[in-house]
């Protein structure tokens, strides 16, 4: 794994976390010291992929951003882009994916939604987080989303906020047949 580092102008393509706090020292403004340089080992060694942003100063910044290019050419030019694969489930089949699968019976559903709530003392309104569940005969993951919506805006504030089907707030189980 290697590490691409940036300041401003000053950028480097390393091999090893050694190679990386070598180039932060040669920049006397971010100052390095052995919190900082335990931090970027951890980091190194570590599965995490997100880049890391490390303050200087107010509004001033360094990254680090692992990579498995293997020249600074390549990173430029994006070569070894990770590529993200969907949540799967059980059966190895995205939610996303399951959402518009037509299989009529019972679904249970659960939807975390922003609720307008009156607050008793002020009488000013509030966006509160709701946990709902509902178990719905439904013909796919889609209808049980939209059923459940349709109930919860016939029972709550029209300025209530709902997630979408296929973000990570609305879940669905298929239960089985209608018997």
């Amino acid at each position: 794994m290697n590490l691409y580092l940036r300041y401003f102008d000053k950028e480097a393509f390393v091999k090893s976390a050694d190679e990386a706090i070598d180039f932060l020292k040669a920049i006397d403004e971010i100052g390095m010291n052995p919190v900082l340089e335990a931090d970027i080992r951890e980091y190194a060694a570590s599965d995490v992929f997100y880049p890391k942003r490390y303050k200087i100063r107010p509004r001033v910044y360094f990254i680090v951003i692992k990579t498995e290019a293997a020249s600074m050419a390549d990173f430029k030019e994006k070569k070894a882009v990770r590529n993200t694969v969907p949540e799967k489930t059980n059966q190895g089949v995205s939610n996303v994916m399951k959402l518009n699968e037509e299989r009529d019976g019972w679904y249970e559903g659960t939807i975390d939604f922003k609720r307008v709530q009156l607050v008793p003392g002020t009488g000013k309104f509030q966006y509160r987080d709701t946990h709902f569940v509902a178990i719905v005969k439904a013909m796919s993951g889609l209808d049980c989303y939209n059923r459940i919506v349709e109930h919860l805006r016939q029972r709550v504030d029209e300025r209530s906020q709902f997630p979408s089907a296929k973000g990570k707030n609305f879940k669905f189980r298929y239960m089985g047949m209608a018997k």
